[in-house]
């Protein structure tokens, strides 16, 4: 699937808005990283896909920048408050599925960077001490790569900062447009 079509079917599935930049255009913040550790989503240490485990700001930069293309997806949801995580918590979990169903129905390789952590398993198989139960699907959040996403949203012509009681969640498939499957 061409990019032009990856932005048509992303419209279709219900994104508000999708872009296709290059990677090496997005900027990481290794000064994010603390913020994870404050573990306001109650995943840090718990979820595969999260910090510490899910590697270092230079791993996780690194996995980004292999692929040298991104489709940047973004949803808006009427949410009054953006730290409730009742309100938050179900609209990321769409946006995510979303997500996943695009790169499903694209069907070429990349790599999925999530709005919110990895919620493929309740509970992660780590509290269990067990392996991943979807190395090839889990997905880390836009947080744990430190992406400067309000720089990110802004170079794709997106609004990051959309008003009072409107949020907007971001998520992205990064792939190679030489590697398509025929």
């Amino acid at each position: 699937m061409k990019e032009q079509e990856m932005i048509d079917l992303a419209l279709e599935l219900g994104f508000a808005n999708a872009a296709v930049m290059d990677t090496k255009d997005l900027i990481f913040m290794p000064s994010f990283r603390p913020l994870c550790a404050e573990n306001l989503c109650g995943k840090y240490g718990v979820n595969y896909a999260c910090p510490p485990d899910c590697g270092t700001v230079e791993e996780m930069e690194a996995r980004v920048r292999r692929w040298p293309r991104v489709l940047v997806l973004q949803t808006m949801w009427d949410i009054d408050d953006p730290m409730d995580e009742a309100q938050t918590k179900p609209a990321k979990g769409t946006h995510n599925r979303m997500t996943r169903e695009l790169i499903d129905r694209a069907d070429r390789p990349g790599l999925m960077v999530g709005s919110g952590g990895c919620s493929l398993c309740a509970p992660c198989a780590i509290t269990e001490g067990k392996p991943c139960r979807f190395p090839d699907k889990r997905y880390s959040c836009m947080s744990a790569y430190c992406i400067f996403v309000q720089e990110m949203a802004a170079s794709c012509g997106m609004e990051y900062d959309c008003g009072p009681g409107v949020v907007a969640f971001f998520s992205m498939f990064c792939f190679d447009p030489e590697n398509e499957v025929k």
